[in-house]
């Protein structure tokens, strides 16, 4: 039986963005998408269970959290439970390393660690489809932070057919650029319900991004850097304007990443082949190819703290710890 174990998943930028469910009780996205995952800013989980029969406990980054993020940690794990017929109580640490609520993903690293590392504490399977699967009832996006490198989320008909999986495409660097590492004042969650309540460009956004996304995996397979880029630009600027016409209107982006959006038009009209695009948050990041992903972020330091990272691995146990069986021996 194993009482505890460790997980580290990486959060991912999508170049073809999730935005909108159309099932919010099991998380069944309004389009599919395809994102690449990062090699930095980890988040590292373990699940221990409880001796005791005291209530889930979350640890994030060395201090104890209550309020909304102990309940969606404690709801996931309910669900776990659920499908391991336990009533195992656990105790969860987790570390970000990435700006927690910021635009950069860190609920899918999170949720991808915590999938990964709940599934074998509690004896579900481990397969790359199931884990996908799961991350997926805790942050949409997680679902894709399961898959090494690049991933498309299909968005299924039901809870079985929609999940993640590898796909293979040109190699890539993005230039991230946080020009603010503060917490969102509105979720991505409460954002995405006022897009679906209240925007009249929603249907417009969902059909699409559809299209986008066949066009993106064409693009991946025939290893046309440019054609992702650019697909990948326009889909998040479509992105942020829906979002914009939400009532009352909510706005991730602030001047400054405006600015950084003018900077890489900038270095195109230069030469220098970059494209931007923004999850939910003022952050944004460049999309370019390897040997110019230095040029980029010399070109946008001066926009805010500049990190290049490039394609890393899915969600993977880093530790875990067996119960002793015991041999029957008295001693």
């Amino acid at each position: 039986m194993t009482i505890d174990a460790t997980a580290r998943a990486h959060p991912n930028m999508a170049l073809v963005k999730y935005w909108g469910k159309r099932d919010e009780q099991i998380m069944l996205p309004s389009t599919g998408s395809l994102s690449m995952t990062l090699d930095e800013f980890p988040t590292t989980t373990t699940v221990q269970l409880r001796e005791d029969h005291g209530p889930d406990v979350l640890e994030l980054n060395g201090a104890v959290a209550q309020g909304e993020p102990l309940r969606r940690v404690t709801r996931f794990l309910d669900l776990v439970r659920e499908r391991a017929g336990s009533e195992a109580r656990a105790v969860v640490r987790s570390r970000n390393e990435v700006p927690t609520g910021a635009g950069l993903a860190s609920s899918a690293s999170g949720f991808a660690a915590l999938a990964t590392a709940a599934s074998a504490v509690y004896e579900l399977p481990q397969d790359t489809r199931s884990l996908s699967r799961l991350a997926r009832r805790g942050s949409g996006s997680a679902c894709r932070s399961i898959i090494d490198r690049m991933a498309v989320w299909h968005a299924g008909e039901d809870d079985a057919t929609s999940f993640a999986e590898q796909i293979e495409a040109p190699e890539l660097a993005m230039v991230v650029v946080v020009v603010d590492a503060g917490g969102k004042k509105v979720s991505s969650r409460e954002a995405m319900r006022l897009t679906a309540a209240t925007s009249p460009f929603a249907a417009a956004w969902r059909a699409s991004t559809a299209r986008t996304l066949e066009e993106m995996l064409a693009a991946c397979r025939e290893g046309d850097v440019e054609r992702i880029g650019e697909l990948a630009e326009t889909n998040a600027l479509r992105m942020h304007a829906v979002i914009q016409s939400t009532v009352p209107s909510v706005r991730y982006l602030r001047g400054a990443s405006v600015g950084v959006f003018d900077a890489i038009e900038q270095l195109r009209a230069d030469g220098l082949q970059a494209w931007g695009t923004a999850d939910a948050g003022p952050n944004v990041v460049a999309i370019t190819r390897p040997a110019d992903a230095a040029a980029v972020a010399d070109a946008l330091a001066g926009h805010g703290e500049v990190r290049v990272v490039r394609p890393g691995p899915g969600a993977r146990l880093v530790d875990e710890r067996v119960a002793p069986v015991s041999t029957g021996e008295v001693r």
